[in-house]
Parts: structure tokens; sequence; C-alpha cells
């Protein structure tokens, strides 16, 4: 039992003790979770009472009266909440699997390894081209039915999963539309005696406008009962001020006005009843704001998955860590995180496991009872230590669809499935070199997962460049994902310039990167890269590039 609200320092704030009246036992660790990962956040969270304890096998957890402060409290402590159900209502299989997981005791991975002499010198897996390995992926995965209910306030980039109506007009009562005076377009043009004002927020007037009359109007303010046009300030001056000079007392209107000028009517901007977002269609800040307009508080949008990030390497250290000879520290999991974020997907760290098998199989346990899609970096190539794939497919029955990618950088790429504790799980092995890292996930996970929550679109959109200074360069039979900044020069073409040497080590190729051009190898005199394919190169942007004829490519994430 969830009880938000209630739980501050004002004098209505009663909930702690009506939970102390009801609870057997306190659980003050869940409590002081909530406060700690809380302040981390906000300093206001030391002023929580939030009480958390149990009745008989009930379990009653107080949070926050926010929705923010709910959502995020309920967030740092929902992967305890099932096992201390499971303790309080004696459920021995689900507590001694979580005790498993924990202790890292689940059963030895049976993957042996065996002499580097023995190990394969050719990959086992055929080698896929970009777009068959993402069409691989899109088949197996099925887009969500879930649907959740959250405030609209934290909708932003998240996919309706309803249509909103109107239930009621907008505007709700004729408003005028700019700055002036409301009058009665047929008294003409000519002199009018100001008599009264009217407000954005005002009650509408009761009493009638009568000829010769005007009424200061501002916009969004109740048009007057019997006026009909708004003549704007401009087309007014004043004839005759106050005593106390402050006021206006009589203006002349030098135009003509038509009936209905400047003037909203009821429903101009939106009917009632009408249709006003469509179902699957990506929340934008517009879209904010129209629910907002509408009143619509809470929205309901497709469940995304949840994905964990988990690195591999005996050599990985934290980025806070100090370094021994030979080791590294892990970027690939930070650089993976924030661009998952960057198209607003969030994830969870499933941290490093050591390049054994047991390490990288109890890593992966804990990894998919806790996300449905799992990233891993590095661990997935022809090395001795790369042994990703047989733990997924002699440990966890996983199908892996494929292990080699026809492109450069990011060739080991690979992608499995799998049914874990009886729910399907998808898991991406991405390279452990930076580059690759971050290529591949822009390639393969950032499409998978706008396709999964049923995005309208959800690969990025190719367009052609014009390449600048001179032919990018690649000598491998591989097409190369070249990472270039797009911009466009003065005759309003698109131009890519290189961000400099390519290795699949040197993650700065990727700063101030906007854009993937696929190079080919080389043809002579090529002046363009793509020149093989007969056409300029084509590029997968990151990024929107303004322009009015490119604009249908590019979605409001980019």
């Amino acid at each position: 039992v969830i009880f938000p609200g209630g739980t501050g320092v004002s004098p209505r704030d009663v909930t702690p003790e009506a939970t102390k009246l009801v609870i057997e036992k306190e659980l003050p660790g869940i409590s002081h979770a909530m406060v700690a990962r809380s302040l981390a956040v906000t300093d206001m969270a030391m002023l929580s009472r939030a009480v958390c304890g149990f009745k008989a096998k009930t379990l009653i957890i107080n949070l926050p009266g926010s929705a923010k402060g709910a959502v995020e409290c309920f967030g740092f402590i929902k992967n305890s909440i099932s096992h201390a159900v499971a303790l309080l209502t004696d459920n021995k299989e689900l507590v001694a699997n979580t005790h498993r997981l924990i202790q890292g005791t689940a059963g030895e991975s049976r993957v042996k390894l065996t002499n580097v002499a023995d190990r394969n010198r050719k990959s086992p897996f055929p080698m896929l081209e970009v777009d068959d390995a993402v069409n691989v992926i899109i088949r197996e995965g099925t887009p969500s039915l879930e649907i959740e209910v959250i405030p609209f306030e934290e909708a932003m980039n998240r996919i309706l999963a309803e249509d909103i109506y109107a239930e009621e007009p907008v505007p709700a009562f004729p408003a005028s539309i700019k700055d002036g005076y409301a009058v009665k377009a047929s008294n003409g043009d000519g002199e009018r005696i100001v008599r009264n004002v009217a407000a954005a927020g005002d009650q509408p007037f009761e009493e009638e406008l009568q000829n010769g009359e005007a009424i200061r109007i501002s916009t969004g303010a109740p048009i007057p009962p019997g006026a009909d046009a708004v003549v704007q300030v401009e087309d007014t001056v004043i004839v005759k001020r106050s005593a106390d000079d402050n006021q206006e007392e009589v203006i002349q209107i030098n135009v003509i006005p038509e009936k209905g000028q400047d003037i909203r009517t009821v429903g101009s901007d939106v009917e009632k009843d009408s249709r006003v977002l469509k179902k699957y269609e990506r929340i934008t800040a517009a879209y904010i704001g129209v629910l907002a307009m509408l009143g619509k508080t809470e929205v309901k949008v497709v469940r995304r998955k949840t994905i964990g990030l988990l690195s591999t390497g005996n050599e990985l250290k934290q980025p806070d860590e100090p370094l021994k000879p030979g080791q590294i520290r892990d970027c690939n999991k930070y650089t993976l995180r924030h661009l998952l974020k960057r198209y607003s997907y969030y994830s969870v760290d499933c941290g490093i496991a050591k390049d054994e098998p047991n390490c990288v199989k109890s890593a992966l346990e804990k990894a998919f009872s806790a996300n449905d899609i799992v990233i891993s970096t590095g661990g997935v190539s022809m090395g001795e230590y790369d042994i990703l794939k047989r733990v997924l497919a002699e440990d966890f029955d996983a199908l892996i669809h494929f292990g080699r990618v026809n492109m450069k950088p990011g060739k080991p790429t690979t992608f499995a499935t799998l049914n874990y504790e009886g729910k399907f799980k998808m898991f991406f092995g991405l390279p452990g070199n930076p580059v690759s890292c971050g290529v591949t996930c822009l390639l393969f996970v950032i499409p998978t997962l706008r396709y999964l929550e049923r995005s309208r679109v959800y690969e990025f959109p190719v367009v052609s460049v014009q390449v600048s200074p001179g032919p990018l360069t690649n000598n491998d039979e591989r097409p190369e994902y070249h990472r270039v900044m797009i911009s466009r020069d003065t005759s309003g073409s698109l131009i890519a310039e290189s961000t400099g040497n390519q290795i699949s080590s040197r993650l700065n190729s990727l700063v101030g990167a906007n854009g993937l051009a696929i190079v080919t190898k080389p043809v002579e005199n090529a002046e363009r890269c793509g020149m093989l394919l007969g056409r300029r190169g084509r590029v997968m942007t990151q990024e929107s590039v303004p322009s009015s004829y490119q604009a249908i490519l590019f979605d409001n994430l980019m």
C-alpha cells in the first residue's frame, strides 16, 4: 500500500503519524534510502518524514506528495519492494532466487575457456549488411502494447497511447486578438466615449455596449456584450483625457471596422469534442502546451522498455578511480547513457563484469532480472577473453541472430534474444572500442527503442551531402561510417566536414559530429564520397540541418 503526500512539516501533514498507528514494525531503511537519494536532487528532501513498515503481510510505504518526488522516490526503492513482499508473504522461491542473485551463487557458467591455441580463427557468424541487421532486430521486436499514465509535464518525447479530444472549446468565450477598443462595427469610424476597460482574466461584462461607446480591451480579454469588432490602438487617437490626465474619456477611430475584426470566436482555436492530438504521435513541447491548454494533466503513453548498461573487461575502472598500468576508465557506459538520454531514453548501470564466464553470467543474470533490454560493451570480438556470445548461448539458451556486421567501425556488433524468468529479453553486444560503441548505438539501438515504443518514424533520415574539403578515404572493403559535421554552404547545399582521425578508439572523432557519412572503398578521382554508387555520399544525420525542403527528413528528437 502506497500513500503519497502528507509527509512534510505543515500542520496538515499527518500521514507518518497515521501510518505508525497501523504498522506492526517499521522499515526505516526504505525511508532512509529515499531521503539519502533525494538529497542528491534537492536539499528540501531533509524535510521528509516518510514512514515505511508492514502489518501482517502488507507492506506500507509513504511517498512525497509531489508527482516528481513520488516518482523519483519510488524509483529509488522499487527494486527492493518485490523482495520485501516475497519475504512478507513467505514466497521461498522468490526469496531464494533473489539471494542467489545478490550473492552471485546462481550456479557456475557452463562455458569453459579453451586453450588460446584452440580458439576460432574465423568467426562462425555470417557477415550481415547494416540494413539487413536492422531488419533482423525489427523482426524480432514487438512494439509495446503496455500503457502507463504519467503527469503531462513528464511526457516530453514519449509516444501518446490515446487520441486526445477537447472537452471544451478554445477559446471558451469570444476574445480580443489585439490591444485596442471593443466597438460596434455598424457605428463606423469617428469618436467614441471610452466607457470601461476589459483586461485578460476579467469576468465578462453583463451590461451591453451602446452606440457611440467603446471599451478599452487587452489581448485575450472577453469581448463585451454588444461589441462585434476590435480596433487596434494604433488606429486611434485620444480626443479627451480625464481631469487627472491619466485616463482616456473620448477617442477617435481612424478606420472603419469590419464585423468580427480581430476577434477570436468560441472554438476558433479548438472545437469542442474535436480530436486535437493523435495516438502514437511523439509528444513535443508544443504537445505539452496543448495538453496544458486543454486541462489534460495526465496522459496515457506507451510504456518504454527498461534498459540496463553492462561493461565488460578486466582492464576497466570507474572514472573516479586511479589507474594502474594496463587499466583504462570505463567511458563507454557514460557515452551510451548520455547518448540514450540525448534521445530521451533512460538506463540503469549494471556494473562492470570481469572477463570470466562466472562473472559475466552473474552480471547478465542481474541485468536481465531487472531490465527488458541489456546493452553490453566489449567481449564480442575474437579475443581469447571475448566470451559474451558463448555465455549467452550456453548459459541462457539465447538465440544469437547475428554476430558480425559489414561496417567500420562496429564489425563485432551482436544481437540476441532470450527468455529469462518467463519474459522476453533483447540483448545488444556492442564493441568495446569507444567510437564503435557510439556508432552502433546510433545505428541499431536507438531505432529499435523508437520502434518498440511505436514511434511512426524510427530510423534516422538519409540525406545527400558534398564533402568539404576533398574526398573521404576508406581503404577497407567494409563501408565506413565516417563521423562528420554537417552544415550548409552559401548556395544552400549540405556539406560535410570530417572530424579528423577516424580510428575506432579515438572518441574525439564523435565530438562535434552530427552525422555519419557512409564511405565506400574509394575509386580513382572520386570527388565525393560514395561515387562508386553513382551518387553523392549518404549521411545519416543525428541533428537537424535547417532547411525547408529537408524538414520532412528530421523528426522532433533530432
